[in-house]
């Protein structure tokens, strides 16, 4: 007798993430070659895939801009910094972006998938939830990682 379900997201765990998102996770944190990562879910593939990349010289007003006004993301930014002591830092954020203006059904998937991809995304120092712009404006991320 087959196992109905069998293999696709329930309400516990959300949707898993892809190899790949995996992969360019881990080169954004060892290898730094990325500045930001943004995913999405694919509900065809029932998997958290990799979105957009953001290169190196790529500013935080270019990820901001590359996150959809009406629909929710997750993403990853590295955030440098120099200490008050001129210590050269990077922080990783999480962010879980979910505006105001996104359909219920996709606030839903997000919110039920988002612990899954945090825990296969080791070496996050800061997550934000963000319904606004200004949640996650870049004196919130400098707050934070001070």
């Amino acid at each position: 007798m087959p196992f109905r379900g069998l293999g696709r997201p329930n309400a516990t765990c959300g949707m898993c993430a892809a190899d790949h998102t995996k992969d360019a996770f881990m080169e954004l944190k060892r290898k730094k070659i990325y500045r930001y990562l943004v995913f999405r879910i694919d509900e065809k593939e029932r998997e958290v895939v990799v979105e957009k990349i953001g290169n190196p010289a790529e500013t935080y007003d270019d990820f901001t801009a590359s996150l959809p006004e009406n629909d929710c993301r997750y993403a990853v930014y590295d955030f440098n910094f120099v200490t008050s002591d001129n210590c050269r830092k990077s922080k990783i954020f999480f962010i879980a972006w979910s505006p105001s203006s996104s359909r219920i059904r996709a606030k839903m998937l997000y919110a039920t998938s988002k612990h899954g991809l945090r825990r296969e995304l080791d070496g996050i120092h800061y997550e934000i939830q963000a319904t606004d712009p200004t949640e996650m404006d870049l004196e919130v991320l400098k707050e934070r990682a001070h």
